[in-house]
């Protein structure tokens, strides 16, 4: 990237610093320049990524230090950090490395000494590819909705019912999914529980494709049987610990956005260095230079927001729903802009598989999408301002 200025920013101590130095160089040589081309097995590509980053110990990011991780604790700003510059030279890493923690995330959060035993090492060494099942056809923004059952029967859960839009579907080792266990009405009703990929009864249904390919699946699960040991927490936490692994996550997703905006930026500066118009570079025309104004005001305003959510809960925060929602909301909504820019500025090259800056138009649409639409992030956002008004 071509602006590092931000790593002196009072958010990182020197250990971060140095992590981004190491992500940079690696980033670099393991993409280069290709890492937004096109993808012929989606399912082999990420497969071979998840092996590098593994090799590299960057999965180990996404797992404490007692199974396999880098650090004693999850660092918010680490795994941004990783997600920004991943997500600058691939969208598709970007997107390898944090199923891996948002897969494995609630594991983490609230698993036992045993179910983390089982799971987070292969997750921490990027042999086992973990899958977060929280979506449903009926019920995606609004989870306490969720309809697929865990019936308890003795020593186990029967699961039935269906998962649409699962990240990693088809192609993971286990899934976290929630379900109504009927503890209460609505959000108090549900569990979370660990669904192994080979369990009999799991169905992919159907498998998903999308603007920008990555691995996504509808599962149905058909009279599937889990062992009870395999529920995370209490039964009825299964609402607080979906939200509070996206509290962990969400700041994340506008770190990846935050990677592809400074990318869009940098490409479209050599464009308008390069290009010539009318016996003069682009550069020099006074409504590119507004462009690529707004651009940076827009990133260096993300990249606050981001890293501020994610030194809150690096430093002991419980919650940091309000500053995640704004961190995600601006950063997704200010790189869908500075792309669609970068886009303009390439004019027809803009539009054209193979451009870079095409690459980035498709993959930063869903991220204004998952983990929560913009709409719901400003609700988000909104409740929590009335909340602190009223008190």
């Amino acid at each position: 990237m071509s602006d590092s200025s931000y790593l002196a920013w009072p958010f990182f101590d020197d250990a971060h610093r140095a992590l981004a130095a190491e992500l940079s160089d690696w980033a670099r040589v393991r993409f280069g320049t290709t890492g937004f081309s096109e993808h012929a097995d989606i399912d082999a590509d990420c497969a071979v990524i998840r092996a590098a980053l593994g090799e590299a110990g960057l999965t180990r990011q996404a797992v404490p230090a007692a199974y396999g991780g880098s650090q004693e604790t999850l660092d918010v700003r680490s795994l941004c950090l990783v997600r920004e510059h991943l997500a600058y030279r691939s969208g598709l890493a970007d997107f390898v490395f944090a199923m891996q923690g948002l897969g494995a995330g609630a594991i983490t959060l609230f698993g036992t000494p045993a179910q983390k035993q089982a799971w987070l090492p292969g997750v921490a060494s990027g042999e086992l590819c973990a899958a977060f099942a929280l979506t449903e056809p009926a019920a995606g923004s609004d989870v306490a909705a969720i309809a697929t059952e865990a019936r308890r029967d003795g020593a186990e859960y029967v699961i039935t019912g269906e998962k649409t839009f699962i990240s990693n579907g088809g192609i993971a080792d286990f899934y976290v999914v929630f379900a109504r266990t009927g503890e209460a009405d609505g959000a108090r009703g549900l569990s979370a529980i660990i669904v192994p990929a080979n369990t009999p009864g799991l169905v992919i249904a159907e498998r998903i494709e999308t603007m920008a390919p990555h691995p996504l699946a509808r599962l149905r699960f058909e009279n599937c049987r889990v062992p009870a040991d395999n529920r995370l927490g209490e039964g009825g936490a299964g609402f607080r610990i979906a939200m509070s692994t996206l509290d962990v996550f969400r700041s994340t997703v506008g770190a990846a956005a935050l990677g592809f905006a400074r990318r869009a930026l940098d490409e479209a500066t050599a464009r308008a260095r390069d290009r010539e118009l009318f016996g003069a570079p682009l550069a020099d025309l006074p409504g590119v230079q507004t462009q690529l104004a707004e651009m940076a005001v827009d990133i260096d305003a993300a990249a606050l927001l981001v890293y501020r959510a994610a030194w809150t809960k690096d430093g002991g925060a419980a919650r940091i729903t309000r500053e995640a929602a704004m961190a995600k909301l601006y950063a997704t909504e200010a790189a869908q802009k500075a792309i669609d820019t970068a886009v303009q500025i390439f004019g027809g090259l803009g539009v054209t598989k193979g451009n870079v800056a095409e690459a980035l138009y498709r993959e930063i649409r869903a991220l204004r999408i998952y983990e929560g639409a913009s709409e719901v992030q400003k609700l988000v956002i909104a409740r929590a301002h009335l909340a602190e008004a009223g008190s």
